[in-house]
């Protein structure tokens, strides 16, 4: 069997150690629960599908390869964006369509728009109407909160225009506070539940 640059296949005769653990069982350690949110949400979507819970996936960004280097395995070299993506995250649960971004802030007292593009708010904007169920999940990094945000309260505060970004206290009172765990990392489901259903 030969790889596409042509090189041959060498089987790996030494014993790896299996482990049979899940992803979302991989143990996190208190050094690095400083929030990667991103891999924080894969780790739950993870429990969330090993439990039957629900299937949330993060959305793939649609990219074109246009060169790739054989020369030592297979290096992309040249690739652009097909299209701008929309949203992080899609799934089901409860028979319910879910959709939803999920960002990070430093700051303190509120969430800057900046960070939201004009395709993702049409995009929720679309899930609402088709009945969707869509969100931010919004990781306040320097005051350790995760808070789960209504996609209906980012639009209002985007095409108003009448500020820059989204007070901290509208996420307090409008929003839910996703608790922070170990398995699941983080229980947006919880959050979920409180807010829809």
């Amino acid at each position: 069997m030969r790889y596409p640059d042509g090189s041959e296949y060498k089987p790996n005769n030494k014993k790896e150690k299996v482990s049979h653990k899940s992803k979302a069982e991989i143990s996190l350690s208190s050094a690095n629960r400083g929030m990667d949110l991103e891999k924080e949400i894969n780790l739950s979507n993870e429990y969330y599908k090993d439990q039957n819970i629900c299937l949330i996936t993060k959305r793939p960004t649609p990219i074109n390869i246009v060169k790739v280097d054989y020369s030592k395995g297979a290096k992309i070299t040249h690739a652009y964006f097909e299209e701008q993506s929309t949203t992080d995250y899609n799934g089901v649960y409860k028979s319910r369509y879910i959709d939803f971004e999920a960002k990070n802030t430093k700051n303190k007292t509120s969430f800057p728009l900046n960070n939201i593009t004009p395709h993702q708010i049409e995009h929720l904007k679309r899930v609402l109407f088709h009945g969707g169920i869509a969100f931010f999940i919004i990781n306040f990094e320097s005051l350790n909160k995760v808070y789960l945000l209504d996609a209906k309260y980012v639009i209002d505060f985007y095409e108003k225009g009448e500020r820059k970004s989204i007070p901290y206290d509208c996420f307090v009172t409008n929003g839910i506070e996703i608790e922070q765990g170990y398995n699941p990392r983080l229980k947006y489901i919880d959050a979920i539940k409180k807010k829809y259903f």
